[in-house]
């Protein structure tokens, strides 16, 4: 597995607007069966739901988020260009890839409604378009947007966004290329976001604030 650290491109959609209010202390008890966990049947999964190694060779843990290695994975970590911390993470191949960020969710509620709306709203913004669709998370967005290459070409970027609900957590997951076009439940990069694990923790968050990433020394070292 190759590790690679890529700077933000701005090319990423990002939620707009005031969420709701933030949790409370008393929300950091255990949650009970939240609505999303069905569609969570087979990952990703939240870290009360699998056993975690201290030293485990085969994931990758940012702190937020817990990743696999599998073979002809390569691990990018976005970079805000101004404040210099890691915002997303992506697994790729060489057909596609997902991109990764989690974000924190009321105790009994859904912020992936709003988002998706905002995310629309911003893409259509964008000259794009933004379909809703049922997909293997609940609703989905099927976004296709305008976009200019290095060399000044102009074409469109299809994409697949999924807001998954989990404890407390939403993780939004974002497909290009194949996985986008042409998803197959054995694709590598499809079986990557199975093997996800999102680390919310106990610290206060306000709905929609985005959980934070760290890099491991090692990985600074590479």
């Amino acid at each position: 597995m190759k590790f690679r650290r890529k700077k933000s491109e701005g090319s990423e959609v990002e939620p707009q607007g005031e969420l709701p209010d933030a949790s409370t202390a008393e929300e950091q008890a255990d949650s009970p069966a939240q609505p999303g966990d069905s569609l969570r049947s087979e990952g990703p999964w939240d870290v009360t739901e699998v056993e975690l190694p201290e030293e485990d060779p085969t994931r990758v843990d940012l702190g937020s988020l817990v990743v696999p290695k599998h073979e002809g994975l390569e691990l990018q970590l976005q970079v805000d260009q101004q404040s210099q911390q890691v915002v997303a993470v992506v697994l790729a191949d060489q057909e596609g890839a997902v991109e990764l960020r989690a974000f924190a969710a009321p105790r009994n509620g859904d912020i992936w409604d709003d988002v998706r709306q905002q995310i629309a709203a911003e893409v259509s913004r964008r000259g794009g378009t933004a379909n809703e669709a049922d997909g293997p998370w609940g609703r989905e967005l099927r976004v296709v947007l305008k976009v200019t290459s290095p060399e000044g070409q102009t074409g469109t970027q299809p994409s697949r966004v999924f807001g998954i609900p989990g404890p407390r957590w939403m993780l939004r997951a974002t497909f290009f290329g194949r996985p986008a076009l042409e998803p197959s439940e054995t694709g590598t990069v499809e079986r990557a976001l199975r093997d996800v694990v999102v680390r919310r923790g106990s610290q206060p968050f306000a709905p929609g604030e985005a959980l934070p990433l760290t890099v491991p020394s090692e990985l600074l070292q590479e």
